[in-house]
C-alpha cells in the first residue's frame, strides 16, 4: 500500500509544482534567458524621477489607477515604470478585487514616455530591457482577473495609446483622442500594443492606425471596436462617475465569480483550444458547488 500511496502523493506534488512553475512563466514573458536585465534596468530608470501611480482600492470591489504627473501630461518617468510594476502587484495580491478603472490626473491620460528618461537610455541594450520591463508589466496588468477599463480624457498618446490596449475595455469622454505617434518618432509600439491592438481591432485597421498615426476620437474608435462608449461628460469627477457606473454592470455580484469570468476570457483569449477549455474546466471547479451557485439554486430561478 505504501508504495502505491507515496506515488500518488508524489504524482500529486510534480502536478502541483508543474502548475507553478507554469503560473510563473506566464506571469513573466521574459528572464535571463532572453537577455532581460530586470536589477540593471530598474537601477536605471530609478534615475528618472518624477510623478507617481496612484492606487486606490474601494469597498465594491473596483480600484482606482491614477497616472499622476499633470505637468507633462502624464507621460511616464522611469519612477513611474517602477510604481506602476508595484501596483500591479498589489493587484494581485488583492483578493476581494473585481474592477479596474484607469485614468490620468489633470483630465489628460497619458502622452507615453518621458522624453528626458527617452534620450539618456537611447542605447539599443537598455532600450530593449526598458521594454521587456513595461511589457512585462501591461501583461500582468492585463491577465489580472478584473474587469478593467481605461477612461481616456484627452490624449492617449505613444506608451499612454499602448497602455489602454492592455485594460479589457475602453471609455473615451467628449474630445478625447487615442493616437499611436510611433512612427513619427521613427519608431513601432515596444509595450506590447501592437500586438494588442491587432486582437482588438483587427490586421487591417491596426495597420492602419500604426502605419498613419491617425487620431482616433471617440466616435472612430466606437467603430473600429476600440472602445466601447463615448461617455456624455468631458468633465474629469463626473466622467470617473460614469465610468464607475458602467463598469458595475459587469462587477456586481460576488467576488470569485466575477474573477472566474475573466479568467475564463483571459484563457479563451490566450491559450490554444484545448487548453482554454482545461482551464475552464479547473475554473468551473472553483465555483460549481460554491455559495452563489447554491444560493441561486436555493432561488430555482425560472428561465424567461
Amino acid at each position: 500500500v505504501f508504495p502505491e500511496m507515496a506515488l500518488a502523493l508524489w504524482k500529486n506534488f510534480l502536478q502541483i509544482t508543474m502548475k507553478r512553475i507554469l503560473q510563473q512563466r506566464r506571469l513573466s514573458l521574459y528572464n535571463g534567458a532572453h537577455g532581460y536585465e530586470e536589477e540593471l534596468i530598474k537601477k536605471k530608470l530609478q534615475q528618472f524621477s518624477g510623478g507617481s501611480i496612484n492606487l486606490s482600492k474601494e469597498d465594491n470591489g473596483i480600484a482606482i489607477l491614477t497616472l499622476n504627473n499633470p505637468k507633462l501630461m502624464n507621460a511616464f518617468t522611469g519612477t513611474m515604470m517602477l510604481e506602476l510594476q508595484e501596483r500591479v502587484t498589489e493587484l494581485e495580491n488583492w483578493k476581494d478585487g473585481k474592477g479596474l478603472i484607469i485614468h490620468g490626473a489633470g483630465n489628460t491620460f497619458c502622452s507615453g514616455s518621458d522624453l528626458n528618461a527617452v534620450k539618456e537610455i537611447s542605447n539599443s541594450q537598455d532600450g530593449m530591457n526598458m521594454c521587456m520591463f513595461m511589457q512585462n508589466t501591461l501583461t500582468r496588468l492585463m491577465r489580472l482577473p478584473l474587469i478593467s477599463v481605461a477612461l481616456v480624457q484627452g490624449k492617449a498618446f505613444g506608451g499612454g495609446a499602448e497602455l489602454t490596449t492592455a485594460c479589457d475595455f475602453r471609455l473615451m469622454t467628449p474630445g478625447s483622442e487615442i493616437r499611436f505617434v510611433h512612427k513619427h518618432m521613427g519608431l513601432v509600439p515596444g509595450w506590447g500594443g501592437g500586438a494588442r491592438l491587432v486582437r482588438i481591432v483587427g490586421s487591417g485597421a491596426a495597420l492602419q492606425l500604426l502605419g498613419g498615426a491617425a487620431r482616433v476620437g471617440p466616435e472612430r474608435a466606437l467603430g473600429l471596436g476600440l472602445a466601447e462608449l463615448a461617455l456624455p461628460s468631458a468633465d474629469e469627477t463626473r466622467a470617473l462617475g460614469e465610468a464607475r457606473a458602467w463598469l458595475s454592470q459587469y462587477t456586481d455580484g460576488p467576488a470569485d465569480v466575477v474573477r472566474a469570468v475573466k479568467k475564463v476570457v483571459t484563457a479563451g483569449r490566450e491559450l490554444p483550444l484545448e487548453d482554454a477549455l482545461r482551464t475552464e474546466k479547473d475554473i468551473f471547479g472553483t465555483v460549481w458547488g460554491g455559495p452563489a451557485n447554491l444560493q441561486a439554486l436555493v432561488r430555482r430561478p425560472k428561465h424567461k
